[in-house]
């Protein structure tokens, strides 16, 4: 191999390498006093040798790092002595790892500047065998001490007159670090010795030699080697600028971390306080209820013992009585005679009786009981006390959310928000303080704030109302942090506004005309040419197929427009000149009207209805009419096309009022009737109207088959939309549930599924 590897054995080159040769052998030439820190290796503590730079930016002896290898025990991963960073060790082990250039020469001028500095006469590196006297200067390029008779040498030879020298004492050898400059790498081939490695070979990635550049490396891609430093310098620039304005923000965020830890213990603070003068209160408030209840129950005590008191004086006063009266009827029946006692006569068993009926008035037993009684609950309250109060460790940076990808203009937004605890375990507490912004990349829109309803188990509810469309930022913060995934990007869209390519394609032989979608979500096509109705699921798998062709009972002949209400199926029979009523299942029901321009008579009817009266709806086409009848087929009312201005009706819908909008084959515009026939109003400009179906909030979307394209127009009439692609489409019907168009797109046998947002 040619040339000289990159920060590779570059000492053994440097100039004329006697002195650092020999620095690099023998450990003499160091100095006694002690190299600086910035030059000495941490592991022995010894100046560089072959310094090696690891990933982390430290720097080592190569012997040191081999030795430090060694003794991690793996070949692959060390650690660094420094930082204690992992480091991955190259398949060549040390040798491949770059060397540091710039340490090793700082070594070498540390080692000259003390060698030159030292005490002590000094003799001449240049003399053979230094007789000529002792060294008086020194050469920064040849990096020899020098006699006088070397030093008018050097002064006399053209190729060393330039060289720089210095004195030996102190003041001239504080310009020796300024005069020095690091030793060129010189080519190591024979014969090349002189040559400097000036250029830089991209395809081997080696440094070379001019001479080994044009003959080794031909054709291969050569730069100088400046060139390739320059690319290096600001490829680290650039890195410095990325880590300087890196050092910003982790500044900032240390900032904010400690700015957190202070708010902490301030919260801390703050919380212990509520929570101590929370349960001082409840202290307090227990002793009053205490003193409370210790004062009723005495009052309690005292009522009780008042009341056996009197009920006791007035039954001693009674049994004094009756004692009384016992005592004395004893003695008169001891002592009294016969003419004595009938002398009383009643007077004593009266008056017994008397005393004796109070005391049957009076009770007997006690009217209190010894018992006072308390109701406390202890148990529940104990309990109530023990999951009293809750301390709320809520993480916003865990706390997530959920929603729908894509928001829609005017229409409500929902997110759900899950709090969490600094674990990441679900926060089961409300009471946080939940803020959304919903916020238009544009300068156009206006910010959005949103709705939260906070359900007090954790999980909170955000409702927004985009007002217009184009990329958003959602914000949502809680507590005054942004949690998960916050700000993130939400597209809010407007309705129709991005319809453009279906979003599904369904084959359907047979000329798709008419389409309706029945409640369970299968979509029903009525077939021009197949004269049959084809079913097929939301994944556009024909299910089944309803009627053949013919004029009997449930069959069709070119059958043009469909409608769907409940379970009954309406068909405009187009070339039997009829409205066919079936079942979703398939069977036939009723038919309306025949052949005819007359009253209860249709000439090619194309689509059909039903409005919130349960009034049938019908495009008599070539009648150039809008017949509306009863369930049973009583004509009610006709719209006449040639009194308001159109001709050939073959599309009719129903806004939101209920008013009749006609699209038409024969006229330009859209016709829009009230429900009682009246004519409102026109909008659009339209090619050959062949369907048209209106949304809930008013948007009409209407099939052009001149064009082969759909337009839509906003509640006002304006249009606002359109979508081309399309081959002769006939049918068009909305899905409300799923956010969908269907198109009957008759030409191609395809039914197009469209997303409206």
């Amino acid at each position: 191999m040619s040339g000289q590897p990159l920060f590779d054995e570059y000492e053994t080159h440097r100039g004329l390498g006697g002195v650092l040769k020999r620095f690099k052998q023998d450990d003499s030439f160091a100095p006694d006093v002690p190299f600086p820190p910035h030059i000495t290796c941490q592991l022995c503590s010894k100046p560089y040798k072959e310094p090696r730079i690891l990933p982390c930016l430290h720097s080592f002896c190569g012997q040191c790092l081999h030795k430090e290898i060694e003794r991690s025990g793996t070949k692959q991963i060390m650690e660094c002595p420094t930082c204690q960073r992992s480091i991955t060790i190259p398949e060549g082990g040390v040798h491949v790892i770059p060397r540091n250039l710039h340490l090793g020469f700082e070594v070498e001028v540390a080692g000259y500047m003390s060698k030159i500095g030292s005490d002590g006469e000094k003799s001449c590196d240049a003399c053979i065998d230094g007789s000529t006297g002792p060294a008086v200067v020194f050469c920064c390029t040849c990096h020899e001490l020098l006699c006088s008779s070397c030093h008018e040498y050097h002064k006399r030879s053209r190729k060393l007159s330039s060289h720089p020298i210095v004195g030996l004492d102190k003041e001239s050898l504080k310009l020796l670090r300024s005069f020095m400059k690091p030793t060129e790498c010189f080519c190591s081939l024979p014969h090349h010795e002189k040559e400097e490695l000036k250029f830089y070979c991209e395809t081997c990635h080696l440094l070379t030699c001019r001479d080994c550049a044009l003959v080794l490396h031909k054709d291969h891609k050569i730069d100088e080697m400046c060139n390739i430093a320059k690319v290096h310098r600001e490829a680290i620039r650039e890195a410095l600028l990325f880590a300087q304005d890196m050092i910003i923000s982790l500044t900032r965020a240390i900032h904010a971390n400690d700015k957190m830890a202070e708010g902490i213990e301030t919260s801390r603070d703050n919380t212990t306080l509520i929570i101590t003068q929370a349960f001082e209160q409840l202290h307090q408030t227990i002793e009053d209820r205490k003193k409370r209840l210790l004062s009723e129950m005495a009052a309690t005590s005292v009522f009780k013992t008042t009341y056996l008191t009197l009920q006791k004086e007035q039954l001693m006063k009674m049994q004094d009585e009756i004692g009384h009266y016992t005592e004395m009827t004893s003695h008169i029946l001891q002592t009294y005679t016969d003419h004595e006692m009938i002398a009383l006569g009643d007077l004593l068993p009266n008056e017994l009786k008397a005393t004796l009926k109070k005391v049957e008035n009076v009770s007997l037993t006690p009217n209190q009981t010894s018992n006072i009684h308390v109701s406390l609950h202890t148990d529940s309250l104990i309990k109530e006390i023990s999951i009293f109060g809750h301390v709320m460790d809520s993480s916003p940076s865990q706390s997530t959310w959920s929603s729908e990808s894509v928001a829609k203009v005017k229409e409500m937004y929902c997110v759900k928000v899950e709090s969490m605890n600094s674990k990441g375990e679900r926060y089961p507490y409300g009471g946080l303080k939940v803020t959304a912004e919903l916020r238009p990349k544009s300068h156009d829109g206006a910010v959005v704030t949103g709705q939260v309803n906070d359900h007090g188990d954790g999980i909170y509810t955000i409702t927004l109302t985009p007002q217009t469309a184009g990329p958003h930022q959602l914000l949502i913060t809680m507590d005054g942090q942004h949690i998960q995934k916050s700000p993130c990007d939400l597209d809010v869209r407007m309705k129709y506004s991005t319809l453009c390519n279906p979003e599904q394609v369904i084959s359907c032989k047979g000329g798709p005309a008419g389409i309706a979608i029945h409640d369970s979500g299968d979509i029903y096509v009525a077939c021009w040419d197949d004269n049959c109705i084809h079913v097929f699921d939301q994944a556009g798998q024909q299910k089944r197929t309803i009627g053949s062709g013919g004029s009997g009972d449930g069959q069709f002949n070119h059958p043009r427009g469909l409608f769907i209400k409940g379970d009954v199926i309406y068909v405009a029979d187009c070339w039997n000149h009829c409205i066919q009523k079936l079942t979703t299942g398939g069977q036939f029901l009723q038919t309306l009207g025949q052949h005819g321009s007359r009253q209860g008579q249709f000439n090619y009817p194309t689509s059909v209805i039903v409005d919130q009266r349960d009034r049938l709806i019908v495009a008599d086409s070539s009648n150039h009419r809008v017949v509306i009848l009863d369930q049973a087929g009583t004509e009610l009312l006709t719209i006449n096309g040639h009194v308001s201005g159109f001709q050939s009706p073959y599309g009719i819908a129903l806004d939101p009022d209920g008013n009749i909008h006609v699209a038409t084959s024969g006229s330009n515009t859209i016709k829009v009737f009230t429900p009682e026939g009246t004519y409102s109003r026109s909008y659009g400009d339209v090619k050959a109207a062949s369907g048209i179906v209106i949304d809930e909030e008013g948007y009409s979307v209407v099939n052009e088959c001149t064009c082969n394209c759909l337009s839509i127009f906003d509640p006002l009439g304006n249009k606002i939309n359109t979508v081309g692609g399309l081959n002769g489409p006939r049918g068009v019907i909305l899905d409300a549930r799923s956010d969908s168009l269907y198109v009957a797109n008759c030409g191609a046998d395809t039914v197009l599924k469209y997303s409206v947002y």
